[in-house]
C-alpha cells in the first residue's frame, strides 16, 4: 500500500511545493519531508478521517507553514517550470516562446494573495478537487471554485494584458 501511496502522490505533493514558490531543491527537500513524516505517523492515519491523499497533502501543508516560520521571509520567485513543462518542440522559436509564456505565468501567480497562491497549488499543483481543497481549508466547495474561478480569470487577463 505505501509504495502505491508514494508513487500516486509523489508528483501531486511536489508539484504543490513547485507552486508555493519554491525552487526544485527546496521543493524536493519539502516533499521528502513530507513523505518522511508520514512514514513516521503511518499508524495515525485514520481512514474515516479522510483520504490518504488529504491526509498527506494536511501534512504537506504543515511542512509549508513550518518552512516559512523557519525562513522568516515570504515564498520564493515561483518555479513552476517541472509542472508547466511542455514537449520539446521542433520549432525553435516555439520553444523560446514556451519558456517566455511559463515565465510570464510564473511571475504572475507569484503575484497572488497567499491564500489564492494556495488555492492554485492544491488545484494544479497537487491535482485536488474543489470539494477535496474546501476539506482541507475548511471553506465551502462552492466558496473554493469561486476563488479558483475569479484568480485564474485575473490571471489569463494579466496574462493576455502582458502579453510581448
Amino acid at each position: 500500500m505505501w509504495d502505491d501511496l508514494f508513487a500516486d502522490l509523489l508528483p501531486r505533493v511536489y508539484n504543490f511545493f513547485l507552486y508555493k514558490g519554491v525552487v526544485r531543491e527546496v521543493a524536493q527537500d519539502l516533499t521528502a519531508e513530507t513523505f518522511e513524516r508520514a512514514w513516521r505517523h503511518r499508524r495515525r492515519f485514520r481512514p474515516d478521517r479522510g483520504t490518504p491523499a488529504m491526509w498527506l497533502l494536511g501534512i504537506a501543508r504543515n511542512v509549508w507553514r513550518e518552512y516559512q516560520r523557519r525562513n522568516h521571509r515570504q515564498p520564493l520567485p515561483l518555479s513552476m517550470e517541472a509542472a508547466l513543462e511542455t514537449p520539446a518542440a521542433t520549432d525553435p522559436e516555439a520553444t523560446v516562446v514556451a519558456a517566455q509564456d511559463r515565465e510570464r505565468l510564473r511571475r504572475l501567480v507569484a503575484q497572488l494573495p497567499e491564500r489564492e497562491r494556495e488555492l492554485v497549488a492544491l488545484k494544479y499543483g497537487a491535482g485536488l478537487t474543489n470539494r477535496q481543497i474546501a476539506a482541507l481549508v475548511g471553506l465551502t466547495e462552492s466558496h473554493v471554485g469561486t476563488l479558483l474561478h475569479r484568480t485564474v480569470q485575473r490571471l489569463r487577463r494579466s496574462f493576455l494584458e502582458e502579453e510581448p
